[in-house]
């Protein structure tokens, strides 16, 4: 995998790194292939929706890569996080 910067939280890293391992040509090859709406990834892609935690999971279930490398993947390098929401 080529190196990026990421040092800063990006998203797009972790969308372009998903492409690049898993051998897709672009966004809507990589929607497909993770069973989301296309749609999704655009409005992450231009930070009009945050990626939710679900999504990690998601993305985690259908490539085996663990929810702390993608995470790190896109740069959040917080050592705690919590969820926006509360579960009742």
């Amino acid at each position: 995998m080529k190196q990026q910067d990421q040092t800063t939280y990006n998203p797009n890293h972790l969308f372009d790194a998903l492409i690049e391992r898993m051998g897709l040509s672009n966004d809507g090859a990589l929607a497909r292939k993770l069973k989301i709406a296309r749609s999704l990834i655009n409005e992450i892609r231009k930070g009009q929706r945050p990626v939710a935690g679900s999504l990690l999971l998601w993305i985690q279930e259908a490539t085996g890569i663990t929810v702390n490398e993608l995470r790190m993947l896109m740069g959040d390098r917080r050592r705690k996080y919590r969820l926006s929401y509360a579960i009742t």
